[in-house]
């Protein structure tokens, strides 16, 4: 083989190494970005597959403290990254809250009187829940209370929420249906404190919801009102037009109506809607 030959042939191998380096480089550069890309999709995926986290605010009348307390509870452990914070006053005090335009999302009332006062602030409202009232004796019902009438005894200390208060309302309203005049030692703000009141002994009997009176466990003795002679409770429940969370307020409200929230609400002593 000549000398020129030679030179040629090492000249064309070196020529082509020189080339295939670049392509090389570039292939493992195709190969490290689509490793990138992959990882960022994944990491994009698992971003989008983590709940938000919401912060919503309930308004809820006092009888439904407890019940919604256990709800709220069964609500954030089936829905990851939601915090349900309740505020729970007598429905006229909250109403007064939503109107004076208090940051809220949601909001249950024990009467859809109060609710439907509410319809420039609130979305539709559904009852939920309903309720019945009885009469709470002092412990061990020392006066022998058995019936609405021995609340016109003028011996007793009666006890009875304010008449803009749904329970008191209701309490007006069953009274005067049996003719009974009552004439009560203090009027309160919400069903919560009658039942305190008869509770500490600062009262002989009071009406009171239900629901309200089975937490008393022997503090109280629960004298039941025949239906004929009672009212029923209804609580509906809505958003706030105003809310920050419309989506997650208008998903809670919804699940209170779910068989698990009727369930507790039920388990609680509410009747059905």
């Amino acid at each position: 083989m000549s000398p020129t030959l030679t030179r040629r042939r090492a000249a064309a191998a070196a020529l082509t190494a020189a080339l295939l380096v670049p392509l090389a480089a570039c292939g493992n550069s195709s190969a490290d970005g689509a490793k990138k890309s992959g990882a960022e999709a994944s990491a994009s995926a698992s971003a989008s597959a983590e709940p938000k986290a919401v912060n919503l605010t309930v308004l809820a009348a006092s009888s439904l403290t407890d019940v919604f307390k256990t709800a709220g509870a069964a609500y954030e452990k089936a829905h990851p990254g939601t915090k349900i914070t309740f505020s729970f006053a007598g429905s006229q005090e909250l109403a007064a809250q939503v109107k004076q335009g208090a940051p809220a999302d949601a909001l249950a009332t024990a009467d859809t009187k109060t609710m439907d006062g509410l319809k420039a602030e609130t979305g539709e409202a559904k009852v939920i829940a309903k309720n019945r009232l009885v009469i709470a004796a002092g412990k061990g019902n020392p006066f022998k209370i058995d019936e609405l009438k021995d609340l016109a005894d003028s011996k007793l200390k009666v006890v009875l929420a304010a008449p803009e208060v749904p329970v008191g309302r209701y309490s007006k309203e069953i009274l005067e249906k049996q003719g009974v005049t009552v004439k009560p030692v203090s009027q309160e703000p919400n069903v919560r404190a009658v039942l305190s009141k008869v509770e500490l002994g600062e009262a002989d009997a009071g009406l009171v919801y239900k629901t309200d009176s089975a937490k008393s466990g022997d503090k109280v003795v629960s004298v039941e009102i025949p239906d004929d002679q009672n009212a029923v409770a209804s609580y509906p429940a809505a958003t706030i037009k105003q809310s920050k969370n419309p989506e997650a307020a208008a998903a809670f409200v919804a699940w209170l109506s779910t068989p698990e929230a009727q369930k507790i609400l039920q388990d609680a002593g509410f009747q059905r809607p």
